[in-house]
């Protein structure tokens, strides 16, 4: 669908660019007298001194806004190293610094959206709400309000440094911050912009780091609102299986339920004592919490999201109960259960 919808928006277009071209290649080669060779290696040195003429590229300002574009994955193409050691250091360079990269904006997002949790919660304290516990609903909607601050901001900035219309500044904003990064739109390549430019050079840097923990964050959200939209069927039948097994009685490894069906093997209850770290960030970025304490609350109707951003889901774990064959019995309140646990334990003693 995508390629359709992009067919018919640029195919025309592409052509009707592409014969124009043509035909000024053409009247420019009449017109000075320029053979096919000579044109080319004309349009080929134009194209090598693109990024020559924004400045020097591989001095300390332009190194680092290269290493930044290739950690954060986002891969302009406006340099690029040439020599050998060049590239097969931003090989091994890429290879380490993309993960630590993904796993440091996923943990400063997490703790953006700690933050914000903390900033909403007293907010609504301030202004005396009943519930003052921040739902899911309420964290994405500020993500994606500071995400649209950000690039509007980003794009007015790019603007007026730049000289592009506003709309392809917004357009450069999130194809950047997406890590997509085309390049047909890249800052910073004026002439000798990362020399005479240093505040412009920083504010780009700052940009592009700060924006993609703004968007981890948002994904982060989004990413769990799909992942936690069917927990709710799970969660009753997690409940229905452990009000089961707390109502069953523990004979020789096997188990009658309240319901009189009698099954064999050790059931395992969960315990709450223990948690799971789940978290969209996979580093150790919270700490293991025994006593169910959360780092914050969040909720979403109906019900909790329990692992939202590193709260730990609380899982219950198996405790086995060793119980004697004739000695230990749980008395249910129900006669009828009564009797079929009373029978089922003189069919045990007749066996041995």
């Amino acid at each position: 669908m995508g390629a359709a919808v992009f067919d018919a928006l640029e195919s025309e277009f592409e052509l009707e660019e592409r014969k124009k071209l043509f035909r000024e290649e053409e009247a420019l080669k009449s017109k000075y007298n320029i053979s096919d060779d000579d044109y080319r290696n004309l349009t080929r040195n134009v194209i090598d001194l693109i990024p020559h003429k924004s400045g020097i590229q591989w001095k300390f300002a332009g190194a680092f806004y290269f290493a930044t574009t290739v950690i954060t994955t986002i891969g302009y193409g406006h340099s690029a190293p040439h020599t050998f050691g060049g590239k097969y250091f931003c090989m091994v360079y890429a290879l380490a610094g993309i993960p630590l990269g993904l796993v440091m904006f996923q943990s400063i997002g997490e703790r953006l959206n700690t933050f914000v949790t903390f900033i909403l919660q007293n907010i609504k304290k301030c202004l005396k709400f009943k519930n003052t516990e921040v739902t899911e609903t309420n964290l994405i909607m500020v993500s994606l309000n500071i995400n649209s601050v950000v690039m509007l901001g980003g794009a007015a900035v790019y603007s007026h440094m730049e000289g592009w219309d506003y709309w392809d500044c917004l357009y450069y904003c999130f194809i950047t911050l997406t890590t997509i990064g085309f390049g047909d739109f890249t800052a910073l390549q004026q002439p000798n912009d990362l020399q005479r430019r240093p505040l412009y050079v920083a504010f780009t840097l700052i940009f592009i780091l700060f924006g993609l923990v703004v968007l981890s964050a948002a994904m982060n959200l989004l990413v769990l609102r799909f992942m936690t939209m069917n927990t709710e069927d799970e969660r009753r039948q997690e409940i229905e299986a452990a009000a089961a097994a707390r109502t069953a009685v523990h004979l020789e490894g096997d188990i009658i339920t309240a319901n009189g069906n009698i099954i064999s093997g050790q059931q395992e209850l969960m315990n709450p004592e223990y948690s799971d770290l789940t978290s969209v960030c996979s580093c150790s970025c919270y700490s293991l919490r025994g006593r169910g304490k959360s780092r914050y609350s969040v909720t979403r109707s109906p019900g909790k999201i329990n692992h939202l951003l590193g709260l730990p889901l609380q899982n219950m774990r198996a405790s086995q109960v060793n119980n004697d064959m004739t000695e230990e019995l749980y008395t249910f309140d129900n006669d009828t259960n009564s009797m079929l646990n009373s029978q089922y334990l003189r069919q045990k003693r007749a066996s041995i």
